[in-house]
């Protein structure tokens, strides 16, 4: 099993000091995530071949390795013109990933809820382009679902990675937005949506959350009322309303043994305490 940290809240350190940085931390393992100076947030990454040594001298140097790469673009969009863009953004970065001797990217399924047939029809279209890519480098990829993506629930989720009908294309189940997958439920069963996933649960994003669905709906007061906007918050393990044990025990009980991401957003101001607590708490949990 892997251990790695989503370094999101050190994006505004030079590369060499957030890899440094993370090393410090004890980590051995990043998940690379959106910065503007190499991949950003939906349009075409920055990285040259310049930047790509920069950041593997960086690795070496400092004694880490990527775990995986995750971009973020508009692949599953309804308007066509947005979603071959967005797949021209997939090609650079998957040459990226190989030049950097990645072994695995991961992603969300994008599009939007309330255009969902459309945006999952886009999705397949993307992923006649994209999947030659991947398998040609050896690059495999883990989905997934996100609040407002087009693919917003576990089930659906697992079914739709399952659809793809590669064995080095699996689910990745986000702690965090554990009250968004389980739907309109009111409470969240970790245990049989991580079960559902079987063995296509390959990766686990690790952070905590409320749910927004308590206190009648009002554990999160969102103005205009019945406004469709989403939320949820990327915490300190803790600091929410995941239920900790069964996640982690569940993980036990699958033998886990994929990628685990610290991804905590929520505190910048801190960010290296923040990491360093969660680290210590999944080898806890799961180094055993």
């Amino acid at each position: 099993m892997k251990i790695a940290l989503d370094p999101y809240m050190l994006r505004a350190l030079p590369l060499d000091e957030m890899v440094r940085t993370v090393a410090e931390l004890g980590y051995e393992y990043i998940e690379l995530s959106p910065r503007d100076d190499f991949m950003p947030f939906f349009v075409h990454p920055r990285a040259d071949d310049e930047r790509v040594a920069e950041l593997k001298r960086a690795l070496r140097t400092h004694g880490v390795q990527l775990s995986s790469v995750l971009p973020l673009y508009t692949w599953s969009s309804p308007d066509e013109t947005e979603r071959q863009t967005a797949v021209r953004y997939w090609k650079r970065m998957i040459e990226i990933t190989a030049d950097l001797e990645c072994p695995l990217m991961n992603s969300e399924f994008n599009g939007r809820p309330e255009r969902a047939a459309e945006s999952e029809a886009a999705f397949w279209r993307s992923l006649e382009e994209l999947l030659p890519l991947f398998e040609r480098e050896g690059i495999a990829l883990n989905l997934e679902a996100h609040p407002d993506d087009f693919c917003e629930e576990n089930t659906p989720a697992v079914d739709l990675v399952r659809a793809i009908n590669k064995p080095w294309v699996n689910y990745l189940y986000c702690a965090p937005h554990t009250f968004h997958l389980s739907g309109a439920e009111p409470t969240a069963d970790i245990a049989a949506m991580m079960a559902y996933a079987g063995d296509k649960l390959q990766h686990v994003h690790i952070a905590d959350s409320f749910n927004h669905k308590g206190s009648s709906g009002l554990r999160y007061i969102l103005n205009p009322p019945r406004t469709p906007a989403r939320i949820h918050q990327h915490l300190d393990i803790g600091q929410g309303e995941v239920d900790w044990d069964t996640f982690f025990g569940t993980l036990r009980e699958l033998n886990f043994d994929g990628v685990a991401t610290s991804c905590v957003f929520a505190w910048e101001e801190r960010a290296r305490e923040s990491s360093a607590f969660m680290l210590n708490r999944i080898r806890k949990e799961l180094a055993a």
